[in-house]
């Protein structure tokens, strides 16, 4: 297969894994929620991506690092809401020094 053609179709792939993220990002965001998103997941799916954003930086692979560093943004991203979301929706009594 021709090398331009590997890198499209890589490009192509990364564009959508990358793109299923927004509508997590948006719905968190506009719920100001993260209640049924597994902090774990996220937790677990945030290291796998810097892995593989490492993966391509080292393979000088472009769709690998545009896919994954878009990725890791839009993972963190949603783990950080879910923290501080989560964090406020905590009652009082149960927060440390409450």
């Amino acid at each position: 297969m021709h090398a331009a053609l590997v890198e499209w179709l890589g490009l192509l792939a990364g564009c959508l894994t990358t793109l299923s993220f927004l509508p997590q990002v948006w719905l968190v965001w506009r719920k100001k929620s993260a209640g049924d998103i597994s902090l774990g997941m996220y937790l677990l799916m945030c290291s796998g991506v810097a892995l593989w954003l490492s993966y391509g930086l080292l393979i000088h692979s472009r769709p690998v690092v545009l896919a994954n560093g878009l990725t890791l943004l839009l993972s963190m991203a949603v783990l950080l809401m879910k923290l501080v979301f989560d964090a406020r929706r905590q009652p009082q009594a149960d927060r440390p020094g409450g």
